[in-house]
């Protein structure tokens, strides 16, 4: 994963690294003999007793059987209990490295470097309050209590207002702080009973009813109480000593026409905000687009097998679901046979974590691409020191951390709003680089697949396969009359440069 905590942590690690060869080469000039002696004797073992009494027998098994399996099956050899993983599957998936943007050069000449990017977007164009972003990066749903501390939900907010996006409320209780400091809010309809007064749902620029999502499917979760204790607790309406249940199911939706029903009711308490639906993507997503199509929803939200969660059982991150790239090939294609790509809007997650990789989802045709666990690695940025090596992060973020009093939610929102704005420049600048100044003109013709599982899967053409530019143009005159079906095959792109910009002034300021 490309951020920031990378470097702090690899920086970190490197120096605990040096300091500890430092002094184990101390301690070898200082007892070489001794040293020397201890080593041979390790080696001779190694290389002479039976495999059964060989230490080298650790080796080889963890080369069969990973450490990742090792250590989960320990913990559950421990528990007796369901393990529960944070940040999804290790799996590696079938993704976007397989594509690749096509370069404006010369029949289609890239854009001045100086011209502005349109990536506006709106969520649910048909509504009666349709919602419209400055940028197509959404938070994605992270919930209070549930998940993340109150603190988290604060930096999440400021940060994704300072940029023009939304956040989203996630499955947990409603913090009133969020709506405060957010300027977008997406407030999740869950399963659960609480957050689902009139009064709280009036104050969402969007509503997603949660069916699913990619981590933990559709599956009920469940909060043992010594795990959410305090304001949550209380905001969720749990009594203490009381389990928190997330419920598989919403008591209003038990047959798939129930719905529309639920649908109608939020759009008419929220006076025709988008409602959305969110989903983890299967093999038999259609039959569940269907229905979403059948409640007129305004939205659809889409969970590939790649995302991330605070914490669900291996089997459900690792077993179930489909890749984000199928997932998002397939409902791009559904939604435009059944006519209703333009009405209704898509927006996928699960996974991404550059600029590249979103950029390419919505060229393939997502309206807009939410991200989580990139989120919190950002907003951590170096606060991490305050926890590794003896602690992990995740004690400075999730509700019931040991160290959440330590995490500083204004640093955490300035570096989220510099993690959005490094990622829109990057957007802009490819978007430039293809000839183009807008994100709606960006589709799959500004891509190419690498592979053939790829093509296969998103319908965008190999590299390896010539490109025909139809009768070529000859200077002289000698070749093909017919230069008009050239030009339109090769929108030659040579916009007048706008005006000088003073360089020094906007790199000072950036």
């Amino acid at each position: 994963m490309q951020t920031s905590l990378t470097g702090v942590f690899l920086l970190s690690f490197a120096g605990a690294l040096l300091a500890f060869l430092f002094i184990a080469g101390m301690i070898i000039i200082l007892f070489k003999p001794i040293t020397q002696s201890l080593l041979a004797l390790f080696m001779k073992r190694l290389m002479s007793e039976r495999y059964p009494a060989n230490i080298w027998e650790m080796v080889t098994a963890l080369t069969r059987t990973s450490p990742i399996k090792v250590i989960e099956n320990s913990l559950r050899a421990a528990s007796g209990a369901i393990i529960e993983r944070p940040f999804g599957s290790p799996r590696k998936f079938l993704n976007f490295d397989g594509l690749t943007f096509v370069p404006a050069q010369l029949a289609v000449l890239p854009a001045h470097e100086e011209e502005d990017v349109e990536l506006r977007v709106t969520i649910g164009p048909k509504a009666k309050k349709p919602l419209t972003l400055d940028i197509p990066i959404l938070a994605g749903a992270i919930g209070y209590g549930i998940g993340v501390s109150e603190k988290v939900k604060i930096a999440l907010a400021k940060g994704t207002a300072a940029v023009g996006t939304a956040t989203n409320t996630g499955e947990g209780g409603f913090l009133p702080e969020d709506r405060h400091h957010a300027k977008f809010l997406i407030i999740q309809y869950s399963s659960g009973h609480w957050s689902k007064e009139p009064s709280i749902l009036r104050q969402a620029d969007a509503i997603e009813i949660h069916i699913g999502q990619g981590a933990t499917v559709g599956a009920a979760s469940i909060i043992p109480p010594e795990f959410m204790q305090g304001k949550a607790r209380d905001i969720m309406k749990v009594k203490p000593g009381e389990l928190v249940v997330i419920p598989s199911r919403h008591k209003e939706i038990n047959h798939p026409q129930d719905l529309a029903p639920l649908v109608e009711q939020l759009r008419g308490t929220t006076g025709g905000v988008p409602i959305g639906v969110k989903i983890c993507a299967s093999a038999r997503m259609e039959a569940d687009l269907e229905v979403a199509i059948q409640a007129r929803v305004d939205f659809i939200s889409i969970d590939g097998s790649q995302a991330g969660t605070k914490g669900g059982p291996p089997i459900l991150e690792d077993d179930f679901g489909l890749p984000t790239l199928f997932a998002l090939s397939r409902a791009v294609r559904y939604l435009k046979k059944r006519g209703v790509k333009e009405q209704i809007s898509l927006l996928i997650g699960g996974g991404f974590s550059n600029p590249g990789e979103c950029l390419k989802a919505l060229a393939l045709g997502a309206d807009g691409v939410y991200m989580g666990t990139s989120l919190l690695w950002a907003m951590t940025h170096d606060q991490v020191t305050k926890a590794i090596p003896w602690e992990p992060p995740t004690q400075l973020t999730f509700y019931p951390g040991s160290l959440v009093d330590q995490f500083d939610e204004n640093k955490a929102a300035q570096h989220l709003q510099n993690f959005f704005t490094s990622f829109v420049e990057e957007i802009k600048l490819a978007i430039r680089a293809m000839g183009k100044d807008n994100l709606q003109a960006v589709d799959t013709n500004d891509l190419a697949s690498l592979d053939k599982w790829t093509s296969q899967v998103t319908g965008v053409p190999l590299a390896s396969e010539p490109y025909d530019p139809g009768p070529v143009w000859d200077p002289d005159g000698a070749g093909p009359s017919d230069t008009a079906s050239t030009s339109a095959q090769f929108p030659v792109r040579d916009a007048p440069a706008p005006k000088g910009k003073n360089w020094f002034e906007y790199l000072k300021k950036k």
